[in-house]
């Protein structure tokens, strides 16, 4: 198959997506024993792709695996002229049959949460999906977030509706029931579908009705004074003609007169689409197959006296009791099987249904008393599972020439609508022009775009390279007479007896055997007289291969290319200096065909299909664009400076819908093997492309995982592959949050005469002093900066020319996870605005006063300055009037030409001076110096501003209760001062020079403790739980829930089923072991799905302690009701080394002695 090859029109690449444990790993088993790679028997139960040990103990995928399987097609004549194609059934027409070969690359994904990620960089490399939906279970967390990634992808998806036997087994529905059911799971999933189109519509809406409204301003603007009243007119006018322009959604549901839903039972192995009943009793009843294929589904009923088709109204109106024509054709022969082998156990009517359907099927297999075995040999004939996907893929599916006119243009532009324009999916280069087509003529002048999805390593022992070929029996012949013409030569050179090469052994290792043997006592003396100088390092056991998919061009072995890496800005060119660091050059030294768990060499890779790439270490960390223009690139340096570097396309960037939450710190058992560990993770950051690698600023190695099962895989693959060593982990790190409430029963303010929250506070005996108070935020202002911290970042970090990476992974770790679609950065201000109104007349005008958010100037929590002590809020520095020439921003320091923009005023101090002149005459000194001395340290307002605005930080990554990062709370600046006095004393200066870190170190504890003069509370991190049980054990899952804290929040009963769906909220630090317990308590009848869910107030105070007369008369005062937020507070402090107040003897009165009876 590696041979052969393929026209672009005749591939397709997809992939599985669905729930977990919905049967995807085993519908690909039956495609793949349709390949001849596994048998036939053994599809749905050996899971192939499945080729982690681990995969395989636990029954599921962890790994996104890619195999090409190829495949013929039978076209038919009477319906190719109708654009339809039909798999080889042996009941269709046989006119003029065109058999074409084609060649799927089908991708397997994960359905668990934790591995999220793999769905991701799958669903880029593939132009269609097919979304399986276990009938009985019906659409779930994980069906609606695949569905998702698809959307917005631009996936063209087919559903695949498995298990259906379990309808007739399981739940022992009729064939009517069946159908109602099968109704009701596809208008759910079309209303899934039809969500995403309803949001895309509701934006593009917005878009229009914001562009008409700019051309109408624009053309006011440009009207005189005299002519501004016709002009309205006019536009008004024209205006009212503009209509929206209504989009049509028909094409994205899913319906099964249109080929698009497929019936599966993977575990059986069969499968099929309307299409082929409807070739069937088409030819029977001479009815034309297109229409009958169109009343096959839906209200319609099939008059067998009149031979006829009528609709719901017309069988109303007669009265008549007729079945659907879907139950009466297809779903009673099915039942039929079923019953007369798995259910009532019939001999003469299973030899009936063999001889009827002219079936072949060993006498063996029709007495065998596994009713499996029996049901899969007819079915497997009858309705084979292959076919029926192979031709749904081929007639919904395109091809990648079509497919990628209208993918790649989201790839390069991800903002762009769902409801494009023509001119926005046009080419602008000759670059798009060859990826829209796929081209890949070697005759033409073709560039060659790659896009890495993902690295995944591989053992250097499973690479074909390392693995012996099989030799004929004429080449070991000749071999063997080789090797003996080598030895007699060596002989004959050195007079000395040959050892003889043992059988098996390569030529070339029989000759260097042979040669060791000759110089073994020269070797030997040389030994102990010149020791080796040079070392050889070891090479490492894993490969890292890339897991790729071309788009245009081809690739060959050998062949010279630029890796472009994720943070190139195509904008600014090849040539800039903020470009070369992300763009490298590499030689391709193998190309694989992914078959699985194989790899198959190839030579050369033509554009359209999925491959593996090698050559890629040090260069590559996850994803990465390869671009190579026509010909070759010797050297990149001289290539930047062609004509062809401006034309450089960026396609990375895959979002991660599962945020890693779970932390483990990590240690070797063995001290001596740290190097090891430190090389196993980088060799984990590489091949794991959700997990995250960091080292902390304790030194402590930290992997940061989606979830416990994740992170579980991440440590056997450290111990066992990457580090090869014994590792210690720790228990898991969970992160919280701080904040404070109004509570009830507070104690009396901090500072008197003071509002609650005020701190005031001094440094360098009460030279520089300042008031800071602390509110908590209002929960919808708080909830609106959290999810906007993308926007936030790209205000304050696309000013700069180097943006900070750091605050980059900030904004997605603070905010748990980056959901869709974000606030575009212009709209930010003006909506942050809108909220801030809807939150009362204490934040009026905070918008105009906001100095910094924090932490890391991007999390939920601001800074607002009321002491006039900027020249420019945050909002002015980054608005776009304030744009240089070079298109960056202005730095908004205060210089003296600012003082009075409008944006801001001086501060006064307490005589009617200036901040500034206060500080500026402390420099010049008492005698009024005209000049400074040389290398004197010189400071300003600004070195101030900085040092609280650094100290506010500070205070907001590390709260009071446990260092953990503040949420939620809004911090006034109210007034900053500088004693006059006090500075025209000796040595004020030097002083002032050094107080930087002082008013650091001050605001931050002053921050802090704002903050315990409110009710402090943890926020705790959620986790919602989704479990599917039935009525005998949801009792079982209330109580493992309740014990958990966890707190149930919907339960459903899925119709005609006796299975709950029950939604719940989970702490994550509650849940490490929780899947496992229930699993156990339930017997496997439940297993639950988490997925993180922001965090949560925890509305208990740590510090509580009872205090009135009926707390201790109810608790005692000793408080002998355990605080479970002091609890968790001091796990945290413990772990971070910060002191714990811990009872060390709980009832000293209470203990026993030696004393004898």
């Amino acid at each position: 198959m590696a041979s052969k090859s393929f026209s672009n029109s005749n591939v397709r690449c997809v992939t599985l997506i669905g729930h977990v444990d919905h049967g995807k790993s085993s519908y690909a088993d039956s495609l793949l024993a349709a390949n001849g790679i596994i048998s036939s028997r053994m599809a749905g139960k050996v899971r192939y792709l499945d080729s982690r040990e681990d995969e395989q103990e636990r029954g599921i995928t962890m790994e996104a695996s890619a195999v090409s399987l190829a495949f013929k097609l039978r076209r038919h004549a009477a319906l190719e002229a109708k654009g339809q194609a039909n798999p080889t059934n042996g009941d269709a027409e046989k006119e003029g049959p065109i058999v074409e070969d084609y060649m799927i690359n089908l991708i397997d994904t994960p359905g668990h949460v934790d591995f999220s990620s793999e769905v991701s960089t799958a669903s880029r490399l593939c132009d269609g999906a097919l979304v399986i939906v276990d009938v009985v279970e019906g659409v779930c967390t994980q069906t609606i977030t695949v569905l998702r990634q698809a959307w917005s992808d631009r996936l063209r998806p087919i559903l695949v509706i498995n298990k259906m036997d379990r309808l007739v087994t399981e739940l022992r529905l009729t064939p009517n029931e069946a159908y109602h059911h099968l109704q009701q799971l596809i208008e759910q999933v079309n209303a899934v579908m039809g969500s995403f189109f309803a949001s895309e519509r509701m934006e593009d809406d917005l878009r229009w009705r914001e562009e008409r409204e700019q051309r109408i301003a624009d053309k006011k603007a440009s009207q005189d004074a005299q002519a501004a009243a016709a002009a309205a007119a006019d536009t008004s006018n024209s205006g009212q003609d503009e209509e929206y322009e209504d989009h049509d959604d028909e094409d994205i549901y899913f319906d099964p007169s249109r080929g698009n839903v497929i019936f599966a039972s993977a575990i059986d192995n069969w499968a099929f689409r309307l299409e082929r009943f409807s070739v069937l009793y088409a030819k029977k009843l001479g009815i034309l197959e297109s229409r009958f294929r169109k009343v096959l589904w839906g209200d319609f009923y099939f008059d067998p006296k009149n031979k006829r088709v009528m609709g719901q109204k017309q069988k109303d109106k007669e009265k008549r009791t007729l079945k659907p024509m879907f139950v009466q054709f297809v779903l009673e022969n099915i039942w039929a099987v079923y019953d007369s082998i798995a259910l009532n156990r019939d001999q003469e009517k299973i030899e009936k249904i063999v001889k009827t359907l002219d079936l072949k099927i060993l006498p063996r297999d029709l007495k065998s008393k596994d009713t499996s075995v029996l049901i899969s040999s007819i079915f497997s004939q009858w309705l084979p599972l292959a076919p029926c996907t192979f031709a749904a893929v081929v007639s919904n599916i395109p091809s990648p020439q079509e497919a990628q006119a209208t993918r790649v243009p989201k790839l390069l532009s991800p903002d762009l609508s769902y409801f494009a324009t023509p001119a926005d999916l046009e080419p602008k280069n000759a670059v798009q022009a060859d990826m829209f087509a796929a081209r890949s003529d070697p005759a033409d002048k073709v560039y060659n775009v790659a896009y890495i999805s993902k690295m995944f390593a591989v053992r250097r022992e499973d690479l074909p390279e390392s693995k012996r070929k099989a030799l004929t029996a004429d080449e070991m012949r000749m071999k063997a007479k080789e090797s003996r013409e080598r030895a007699r030569a060596i002989q004959a050179a050195t007079g000395a007896a040959v050892q003889q090469a043992p059988e098996g052994v390569p030529l070339e290792e029989a000759a260097a055997l042979q040669h060791n043997g000759s110089d073994k006592v020269e070797k030997q003396g040389e030994a102990h007289e010149a020791p080796s100088e040079t070392k050889v390092e070891p090479i490492s056991d894993e490969v890292a291969i890339g897991f790729s998919r071309l788009y245009s061009g081809r690739l060959r072995v050998g062949q010279s290319v630029v890796v472009v890496l994720p943070k190139y800005q195509p904008a600014l060119g090849a040539t800039s200096l903020l470009n070369a660091k992300h763009i490298k050059d590499i030689k391709i030294e193998a190309l694989y065909m992914l078959m699985g768990r194989d790899l198959v060499a190839v030579n050369e890779v033509p554009a359209g299909n999925v491959f593996g790439i090698r050559g890629l270490e040090g260069v590559v960390l996850r994803n990465a664009t390869l671009f190579a223009p026509p010909g070759n690139v010797d050297d990149l340096d001289t290539w930047l400076k062609t004509d062809y570097a401006k034309d450089v396309v960026n396609l990375s960037g895959v979002n991660s819908t599962a945020a890693p939450i779970v932390r483990v710190a990590l240690e070797p058992k063995n001290p001596s093997d740290m190097s090891k560990l430190v090389e196993g993770l980088k060799l984990l950051n590489q091949a794991d492309p959700c997990v995250q690698v960091l080292v902390q600023e304790t030194g402590e190695h930290v992997i940061i995982g989606a979830g416990e099962l994740h992170v579980e895989r991440c440590l056997k693959d450290l111990q066992e592959r990457f580090a090869k060593c014994e590792i210690q982990a720790s228990p898991p790190i969970v992160p919280f949050r701080e904040t404070a409430v109004k509570g009830n029963d507070m104690p009396p303010p901090k500072t008197e005469g003071a509002p609650r929250g005020t701190i005031v506070g001094s440094v360098a005996n009460g030279l520089v002093s300042y008031r800071i108070r602390a509110v908590p935020m209002p929960l919808e202002l708080t909830s609106f900066i959290g999810s906007n911290a993308t926007s936030i970042r790209r205000l304050q970090h696309e000013r700069r020319a180097d943006a900070d990476e750091e605050s980059a992974k900030a904004a997605q770790s603070l905010d748990g996870q980056e959901g869709g679609k974000v606030l575009a950065p212009q709209q930010f201000w003006s909506t942050l605005e809108e909220k801030v109104a809807n939150c009362g007349s204490d934040w009026k005008d905070v918008v105009e006063h906001v100095w910094s958010f924090g932490p890391r100037r991007v999390g939920p929590n601001l800074l607002l300055d009321r002491a006039g002590l900027l020249a420019k809020s945050l909002r002015a520095r980054t608005n776009q009037r304030h744009l240089l020439a070079d298109g960056r921003f202005s730095s908004g320091l205060q210089t003296p030409d600012e003082a009075t923009d409008g944006y801001g005023e001086r501060p006064q101090a307490e005589n009617g001076q200036t901040l500034e002149e206060v500080l500026h005459s402390v420099h010049l000194g008492d005698d009024d110096a005209a000049e400074d001395k040389p290398g004197q340290v010189t400071f300003s307002s600004k070195d101030m501003n900085d040092a609280i605005e650094a100290g506010f930080q500070m205070a907001m990554l590390q709260g009071p209760m446990c260092a953990e990062p503040v949420q939620g709370m809004a911090y006034f600046v109210e007034e900053l001062s500088v004693d006059r006095e006090e500075a025209q004393k000796e040595g004020a200066r030097v002083r002032l020079s050094q107080i930087t870190g002082s008013l650091m170190s001050s605001v931050r504890e002053s921050c802090r403790q704002a903050l315990l003069d409110w009710s402090p509370r943890l926020m705790m991190a959620m986790y919602t739980c989704d479990i599917q049980a039935s009525t005998e054990v949801l009792g079982k899952v209330h109580a493992v829930l309740s014990r958990r804290r966890g707190r149930i929040t919907s339960e459903e009963m899925k119709e005609g089923t006796s299975f709950f769906t029950v939604g719940a909220l989970l702490p994550v630090v509650e849940s490490f072991g929780f899947a496992d317990e229930i699993r156990k308590r339930t017997s496997g009848a439940a297993s639950p799905q988490l997925i993180f869910a922001g965090f949560e107030l925890f509305n208990l105070d740590p510090y509580w302690v009872p205090r009135t007369e009926e707390e201790l008369e109810d608790l005692g005062e000793k408080g002998e009701r355990e605080n479970v937020a002091e609890r968790y507070m001091n796990q945290v402090r413990k772990r971070k080394g910060m002191f714990v107040t811990k009872r060390i003897v709980e009832a000293a009165e209470k203990q026993r002695t030696l004393k004898s009876n």
